[in-house]
């Protein structure tokens, strides 16, 4: 019999707790109000990934640093070396929001971009 995990949903404010259980490469789950949700559970299990936010220094600007963000989630077992590579980073003044600082960074498969204007 399979192991039933529990995750408390974030994808909307509701917050339902999902169960999901796998057997044999077929995946049950409960406790969604939305598809979304069910989703959300999947990749939990098989893939779990989260959004990094961190700054980087600005050289050049009025302040001496800025926010940045990865565009999409990277994979949990990354994360230290994402922050790592984030931590060597220093832009030059100006950036604007959206500007993609790195691509593809660690290849997670997302892109690290600002998020505050630098001057």
């Amino acid at each position: 019999m399979a192991e039933e995990k529990k995750f408390t949903c974030v994808v909307c404010p509701i917050g339902c707790t999902v169960s999901i259980k796998e057997e044999q490469g077929k995946y049950s789950v409960k406790g969604n109000r939305c598809k979304r949700g069910e989703a959300y559970a999947v990749g939990e299990l098989t893939d779990p990934r989260r959004v990094i936010t961190s700054t980087v220094r600005v050289k050049g600007g009025m302040e001496p640093v800025t926010s940045v963000k990865t565009d999409s989630g990277v994979p949990k077992k990354d994360i230290f070396n994402v922050i790592d590579a984030i931590d060597k980073v220093e832009i030059s003044a100006p950036c604007k929001i959206g500007d993609v600082i790195i691509e593809n960074i660690c290849g997670s498969g997302a892109n690290l971009v600002v998020t505050r204007e630098c001057n």
